[in-house]
């Protein structure tokens, strides 16, 4: 029997948009899946959005309405931590490298000597969390990307002390999941956020200096292939979380001036103005 064919349980912790994302695709490819959080009402507005996303499949006969109640039904919602024993825990909570090491130390004295934990953290060091943990060995990266349905690629982050057998198994859970996983080392900001920084902080040096506007560069890059501009995809992906993921980076690199965080973004956080989710950032919504 394959390390995957023994995954019979997932627990997703966390069930905010992204959370509430995995524990779709989890349900989806046929694990029976808990999703936890502490907050009862962000549980219910999680079981709304997945049974809405499911609902649009259904309407675009991506999948049967016998599918779409199928998957419902593996899924069940917990603000009980007591209740999240799974052959997998995925993190999908605050960014915060001491929060994150404390979930998974309560979960690993109620969960067995097997059970792997996955952080989707953007951009903290995998190394670090595992390190203040008492299951470092168990602990690697699993970092989805918004929104979790529909994006196809996943981080498989090796920490330090990361068993082989572990990253293995999360790549493998990934394709299951109908999912491009690519394995990498423990590094600031992993691939994509590290390559990715350029992107977001050129397109706001250039709003900075005045050369051109925020609508003016988003329509460039989509007129140039990419999905989305600079300034959407951050409105999307939350102004908080991606200042965050440039200071993580800018700081664990020594602060190269090439990477220096936006101060226009740091107003839009300290305003509050953090994109989609508040109804304003670059753009209103």
């Amino acid at each position: 029997m394959s390390a995957l064919e023994k995954i019979k349980t997932i627990c997703v912790c966390g069930a905010g948009t992204m959370g509430s994302g995995i524990a779709q695709i989890a349900a989806q490819a046929g694990f029976k899946t808990i999703q936890f959080d502490v907050n009862e009402t962000m549980l219910e507005k999680s079981k709304t959005s997945i049974t809405a996303s499911l609902q649009k499949l259904v309407e675009k006969e991506k999948i049967t309405e016998a599918e779409k109640n199928i998957t419902l039904a593996r899924l069940s919602f917990t603000n009980i931590t007591e209740a999240c024993k799974a052959d997998i825990i995925i993190e999908a909570i605050v960014e915060n490298k001491e929060i994150k090491a404390a979930l998974f130390n309560k979960l690993a004295s109620i969960n067995n000597a097997e059970t792997i934990f996955a952080t989707n953290t953007s951009s903290i060091s995998v190394s670090e969390i595992a390190a203040s943990t008492i299951v470092s060995p168990r602990v690697a990266g699993m970092h989805f990307f918004n929104p979790a349905p529909l994006m196809k690629l996943v981080e498989i982050v090796r920490g330090k002390s990361t068993n082989e057998s572990v990253t293995e198994t999360l790549a493998a859970l990934a394709k299951q999941m109908g999912k491009t996983p690519v394995i990498c080392k423990d590094a600031p900001g992993f691939i994509v956020n590290r390559v990715a920084r350029h992107y977001y902080l050129e397109a706001m040096f250039l709003v900075e200096k005045g050369l051109c506007t925020i609508e003016d560069i988003d329509a460039v890059m989509e007129a140039t292939g990419f999905k989305m501009g600079p300034f959407k995809l951050m409105d999307l992906i939350g102004m908080d979380i991606n200042y965050s993921v440039s200071n993580i980076v800018w700081n664990a690199l020594g602060k190269p001036e090439r990477l220096h965080p936006s101060p226009i973004q740091k107003d839009k956080v300290d305003k509050g103005a953090l994109g989609r989710k508040t109804g304003k950032g670059f753009y209103k919504y």
